[in-house]
């Protein structure tokens, strides 16, 4: 039986588009910003990387590292920008 590490298991589930978009709603539920930060940038590194998501959201990458650590505090456009990048995009629903 071969063994996948946790992380690497991760990493090629977020290459899904649905499962991202899951994997982000539920970070969301999470009363720390922290929590989606941590979260966007792992769906960042599984679609594209920091180098292509930078690119095409014209932030630089140290811009963009900053922005997704748990210190970040991205605005709605930042955000926006990033999720369109990747492939996603907001959306809202009832509680």
């Amino acid at each position: 039986m071969s063994t996948i590490k946790h992380n690497d298991w991760l990493f090629e589930q977020l290459k899904d588009a649905e499962f991202a978009a899951e994997y982000l709603n539920a970070a969301s539920e999470d009363d720390d910003p922290k929590t989606y930060l941590t979260a966007l940038r792992k769906v960042v590194e599984a679609r594209g990387g920091m180098a292509s998501v930078a690119q095409k959201t014209a932030l630089s990458r140290e811009t963009l590292y900053r922005t997704l650590s748990s210190r970040g505090n991205p605005t709605i456009r930042t955000l926006s920008a990033v999720l369109k990048a990747t492939g996603l995009k907001f959306g809202v629903s009832a509680h």
